[in-house]
């Protein structure tokens, strides 16, 4: 499960096979961690679709989203995601146990979450977005850069600071029309 606006993932399990009971109690466990959300976005998997975590998202007022059928793009951070896990040059082609499948993703969800940069994100790791850290990142990196300007103009072509890029103000699937998105802050 991934929190969308600052790309971290607030959770992830490896189970034999999927169940609408495990995919509630990950829920459960996510939301007690990092509360609860205003929205959950799903592909329409069996256990996302489900009574039970239908119920538990009605219980808990929140509200629920899916992908189109057969639309990949309509969950595009989950699917950026999944790229970035399939293609890292450490995914094997095969996991030995399911032991070995969950130590492998306990050791990548870390490496995502605390060392990943991303451009969408200012270069920042999701962690830092996360927990609110970016600006002080953002801060930090321009005083490196100034302090590099002085100490070694020469190997800069302008007297201006570098870009720092920025961290977008709002993360959407399905962004809702203009009218309404006041409501839905």
């Amino acid at each position: 499960m991934i929190d969308i606006y600052s790309r971290y993932i607030v959770g992830a399990q490896v189970h034999a096979h999927e169940s609408a009971v495990l995919a509630a109690e990950m829920m459960r466990e996510i939301f007690a961690i990092h509360d609860v959300p205003r929205v959950v976005h799903a592909d329409r998997g069996t256990s996302m679709t489900s009574k039970t975590v239908a119920a538990l998202l009605s219980d808990l007022e929140v509200t629920k989203s899916h992908s189109r059928p057969r639309v990949s793009n309509d969950n595009p951070y989950s699917e950026s995601w999944f790229k970035t896990l399939k293609f890292a040059p450490v995914f094997p082609e095969r996991f030995g146990s399911l032991d070995d499948a969950r130590a492998f993703m306990a050791t990548f969800v870390e490496g995502y979450n605390h060392h990943h940069r991303h451009t969408g994100i200012g270069l920042n790791t999701p962690a830092n977005v996360h927990y609110g850290h970016a600006a002080a990142k953002a801060t930090q990196r321009s005083g490196v850069l100034a302090e590099a300007r002085q100490r070694h103009p020469e190997r800069f072509a302008t007297t201006n600071d570098p870009k720092i890029l920025t961290i977008p103000d709002a993360a959407w699937i399905n962004q809702p029309p203009a009218d309404n998105i006041e409501l839905a802050a």
